[in-house]
């Protein structure tokens, strides 16, 4: 494998990696509360010694320093103990997402050369179904499996073991996670990220947060096995004592029960989840009180979004962003302000961001460029991917690929995915401005707005919408609406009305499947036979 050299600091070179880092919080607070479910409450005594055991467990099934071990398991205390386990016996953890299909799996399990597999009850079919395609030995870790299931061994008998902590001193620039990105076409990429890029990414969240051991609590819901969640979700409270609220599905119910029950303080989610907790009750949004702050990331907060949830919550929003490349979090809004609605904030502390020209070359202030990021959390590179890592950097700066601009004042502004920008007449049209203005009409829950080839302009704006419920949308109606703040080159030149927009499973529109949608519609065929 190819990787760029990691990037160590002192403050983490003593320090063993990320499992010397939580043992130290456990050490500190080992009564407190680490991770709260429904029914369930696990100090950090007790995490501590159940990671322990799966870390030991799994070196006595053969699992050696750096090698990878999947993880396939929606949110809860089984996921966090089977990551944390998996990171103390010095292995690198390569979550799964849940939303794969089995041919998918598959290939992330051979891709990664997965020596274990850990999958959850729920995904035993699917999991099956992936290592029948796989060719190199995987160890089988059941969780909540049937005891007649066909498993080499199952995480709670791992826990029950009770084995001693493995004395194995781990390097911060060793490997700790491979995250597979969402391609836009072809395979999925690992980020290769260590145990410094965690561990400095994760402490900078909960230095900017304020985050404070035993009074903290993290509410996650967003998937375990996404970046967002897998740092600022689970690392950055427990490498700070605080503690993180399980949460397995996107339910506001359910969601609000947890909030109420646990006295949740911090919330972490993505535009499209706000939008659906705007439908809550009164009497259920008053059940937030406990809540200081909401911290929303993963794609764009549409203003009028922001607006009606801070005025119906009384709750913050604090809009932050970062690829998964980078840890993932770069820059977010301060909790003391200022607050700039429409910026990602300054970076974070130990995080450089400027804007670059398609040569590499940096831009002043205002104008418009792809971000690039330097720092301590950012990826050694691309698993077995030596060209794409390079194509990603400019020097040691990582390149997002988004386009945006710096102000005055050092905040950050995403105009959009650079893939994204639509050229239609040799002007630049940025979807994202067409797609605030559709959210806010009163119809309106959500909007994308991609190009569509054409032959005369190069490219076309083509909305696709979702309703408000009980209200109804009308193409004709929502055009009029543009043309009234809109330039006459911005209006989509068709407007689909949907009853919902595709998404991943951390609630991101996906508008690469709108382009595939709208070229099976014009007779392309589509389908490139590879994972997306």
């Amino acid at each position: 494998m190819v990787l760029r050299a990691g990037s160590t600091r002192d403050a983490f070179a003593r320090t063993g990696g990320l499992p010397a880092l939580l043992r130290r919080a456990a050490a500190a607070a080992p009564e407190a509360p680490a991770v709260l479910g429904a029914d369930t409450e696990w100090t950090y005594r007790a995490l501590d010694r159940a990671t322990d055991s799966v870390a030991a467990s799994l070196i006595g099934q053969g699992i050696r320093d750096g090698e990878h071990v999947a993880l396939y398991c929606p949110n809860g205390i089984d996921f966090v103990i089977a990551y944390v386990g998996i990171l103390k016996a010095g292995a690198v953890a390569v979550p799964i997402n849940l939303l794969l299909n089995p041919r998918e799996v598959a290939f992330i399990l051979g891709d990664a050369q997965a020596r274990a597999l850990f999958f959850h009850a729920a995904m035993a079919d699917n999991a099956a179904a992936a290592l029948a395609e796989v060719h190199q030995p995987v160890l089988r870790v059941g969780i909540g499996c049937a005891p007649n299931a066909p498993v080499d061994a199952t995480l709670a008998a791992m826990i029950e073991a009770d084995l001693a902590a493995p004395d194995r001193p781990i390097d911060p620039a060793q490997p700790a996670v491979i995250l597979y990105t969402s391609g836009t076409t072809g395979y999925p990429k690992g980020a290769v990220l260590t145990h410094d890029n965690l561990a400095s990414n994760a402490l900078s969240v909960a230095g900017v947060l304020g985050l404070e051991a035993g009074v903290d609590r993290i509410l996650v819901v967003l998937p375990m096995f996404h970046a967002f969640a897998g740092t600022v979700g689970i690392l950055t409270p427990l490498l700070c004592g605080a503690a993180l609220i399980a949460v397995p599905r996107f339910d506001p119910q359910l969601i609000t029960d947890a909030v109420a029950a646990h006295g949740a303080t911090v919330f972490l989610g993505v535009p499209s989840l706000y939008a659906v907790l705007l439908r809550l009750d009164d009497a259920e949004v008053a059940r937030w009180r406990s809540v200081r702050l909401c911290v929303s990331g993963g794609a764009a907060m549409p203003l009028a979004l922001m607006r009606s949830f801070e005025q119906r919550f009384a709750i913050p929003i604090l809009e932050g962003d970062g690829p998964t490349e980078c840890g993932p979090v770069t820059a977010v809004n301060p909790p003391e302000g200022p607050r700039k609605p429409g910026s990602i904030g300054p970076p974070i502390p130990g995080v450089e961001m400027r804007v670059a020209d398609g040569d590499g070359h940096w831009l002043p202030d205002g104008e418009h460029g792809e971000v690039c990021v330097r720092g301590p959390s950012v990826m050694q590179g691309y698993w077995r991917q030596p060209e794409q890592t390079a194509a990603s950097f400019h020097g040691d700066w990582f390149r997002t690929g988004d386009l945006g601009w710096r102000d005055e004042d050092g905040y950050f502004y995403l105009v959009d995915r650079i893939k994204d920008l639509i050229i239609s007449n040799g002007m630049n049209l940025y979807p994202r401005v067409i797609e605030e203005v559709l959210v806010r009409h009163p119809a309106v829950a959500e909007a994308a707005v991609v190009g569509e080839p054409h032959r005369l302009h190069g490219e076309i704006p083509v909305a696709h919408v979702t309703a408000v419920a009980g209200q109804m949308a009308d193409a004709a109606a929502l055009k009029a609406w543009c043309r009234e703040h809109l330039g006459s080159h911005e209006i989509p030149r068709r407007i689909e009305i949907v009853a919902q927009l595709p998404k991943n499973a951390a609630g991101k529109i996906l508008k690469r499947e709108l382009r595939r949608a709208g070229e099976v519609e014009r007779g392309i065929d589509a389908d490139v036979g590879t994972p997306t």
